[in-house]
């Protein structure tokens, strides 16, 4: 069954970038409409050998498409909660709405699966488990869902081969762990139960791909491709126009700069950084791989300790609040962290008080909590838009303080990043996401108002860490003109906190 998955194929770096451009486009169309009105969702769930590129794809599809409207679940050991009830109740309440992607990691098949292969279930009792699995497949189906299962691959001897070159090298030898290595010993029993696996719920209505593993490019070409055929063929086809771009909301992307001149007098904490600190590329390279490294250890520690960790990262549009949470999701293990990302709130947050939406979705001890945006929405853009009145934007401070000084008490490691541009390059930000096809969704009607209020969200930043940048849960600035030194001093800080954390503790 696999002996078309160990062929070798890899994909050069150059005709990648051509591939990927293109597909990266059309993938992003294909989203944009499917959050518009197709009236389907998207379940994808990723499984495989150690080491055949599970996380990275996943990780590149979060750096391709719009991760507003994705949901990535990564499924450990169940929960005390979980265990109350019945075994399917954990995946049914992460199903993505209509409009929206979910990608998974060991899911539904995992635990039986494993079970399996080390002979703690019998066959018959395995084959009584992928039955249960697909009558949920089939009732999601029949419901409208489009469900697509990959199985990324490697043989026994590139599976060695991979891991023995993590293990090589210095920077990279934490991707292995001593778990792989026995997975590797029992190969053969992985992929008779995978076999039988696929052949089992390889259907119609939920099919598994078998992608080959060993080269990142290919691998990458292959999922993104199934997936793009995949919602193509559900879309209305007169929707689908990939030579006029993507259907984002751009129509003001040629107006003119609607940055108001700064008011005189205006001094900000935010205008004292130096904003013209750089970091060579060459240097970054190496210290992107050491940080990424270092974070990982400290986060396997953080969570052999019971030891949570948020990560608020703030900043204005077009800060690179998304590129630096890129760099860091690599370095986790994705059953062990989530990054979440907020917008107005919904009807049913609406009734409740602003934070309820936040205790809400709090992690268990150990894991990490990636805010992209946070609470702070409150004093920032309901201040400026008057979403709020004084009085509720003013109390805020007292009430996020007290929010954050519970979550420290009980042990959270916080750690709360302003990631800040000059106006100036948020224009050459903007021009360069209007140019560029796959970034052109980004760029808004709503970013350019933002824009036009720069200097009135810049004196609600100041007030916001005047405030709220307290001795236990100091806000970090970091200046951000340059991508390169912006990301690694993020990495480099978090894990300063998480190792002091640690420390103490």
């Amino acid at each position: 069954m696999f002996r078309t998955a160990e062929l070798g194929q890899a994909v050069p770096k150059q005709v990648f970038k051509t591939r990927a451009r293109q597909l990266r486009q059309r993938l992003l169309e294909a989203q944009i409409l499917l959050s518009r009105d197709a009236g389907f969702n998207v379940m994808i769930d990723f499984a495989g050998v150690d080491g055949a590129g599970k996380g990275s794809t996943v990780n590149l599809l979060h750096a391709w498409l719009d991760t507003r409207l994705i949901t990535t679940n990564a499924y450990g050991p169940m929960t005390e909660a979980q265990r109350e009830r019945p075994k399917f109740w954990r995946f049914w309440g992460t199903l993505p709405p209509k409009g929206r992607t979910s990608l998974n990691l060991s899911g539904r098949y995992s635990n039986p699966f494993l079970d399996r292969v080390h002979g703690r279930i019998s066959g018959k009792e395995y084959v009584a488990e992928l039955k249960r699995i697909q009558a949920f497949e089939r009732a999601l189906a029949d419901d409208g869902m489009l469900i697509l299962k990959f199985w990324m691959h490697l043989s026994r001897d590139a599976q060695e081969e991979r891991l023995k070159a993590l293990e090589a090298d210095p920077e990279q030898a934490w991707r292995v762990t001593e778990k792989d290595w026995e997975h590797w010993e029992i190969y053969e029993r992985f992929i008779e139960t995978a076999e039988r696996t696929i052949m089992e719920t390889n259907t119609d209505y939920a099919p598994w791909h078998i992608v080959e593993g060993v080269d990142q490019n290919f691998r990458m070409l292959a999922v993104s491709q199934v997936i793009l055929d995949a919602l193509e063929s559900r879309l209305p086809a007169s929707d689908l126009t990939p030579a006029a771009g993507l259907p984002a909301d751009n129509s003001e992307i040629d107006v003119a700069d609607p940055l108001p001149e700064r008011p005189e007098g205006l001094v900000t904490v935010l205008s004292t950084l130096d904003m013209s600190a750089k970091l060579p590329k060459t240097s970054y390279r190496q210290q992107l791989s050491q940080q990424q490294g270092r974070i990982h250890l400290l986060q396997r520690k953080a969570l052999q300790e019971k030891r949570s960790s948020i990560l608020v990262v703030e900043g204005p549009d077009a800060g690179g609040k998304g590129g630096v949470i890129r760099r860091i999701i690599p370095t986790l293990d994705a059953r062990n962290y989530r990054v979440l990302q907020y917008g107005a709130p919904t009807d049913e947050e609406r009734s409740h008080h602003y934070l309820w939406r936040f205790w809400r979705h709090l992690a268990r001890t150990g894991k990490l909590t990636i805010f992209d945006r946070s609470w702070y929405g409150r004093v920032l853009v309901e201040r400026v838009e008057g979403l709020a009145s004084d009085d509720e934007w003013r109390r805020a401070y007292a009430e996020i303080n007290d929010f954050e000084d519970q979550l420290v008490e009980y042990g959270t490691i916080l750690v709360k990043f302003w990631l800040h541009i000059t106006p100036e390059e948020q224009w050459t930000r903007f021009q360069d996401r209007k140019q560029t096809a796959y970034k052109r969704w980004k760029l808004t009607s709503e970013d350019w108002r933002n824009r036009s209020k720069w200097y009135a969200y810049e004196e609600a930043a100041h007030d916001m860490v005047k405030y709220t940048s307290t001795h236990i849960s100091p806000w970090e600035l970091v200046p951000a003109n340059d991508k390169n030194f912006a990301r690694i001093k993020v990495l480099e800080t978090f894990g300063d906190h998480l190792e002091k954390a640690l420390e103490e503790s």
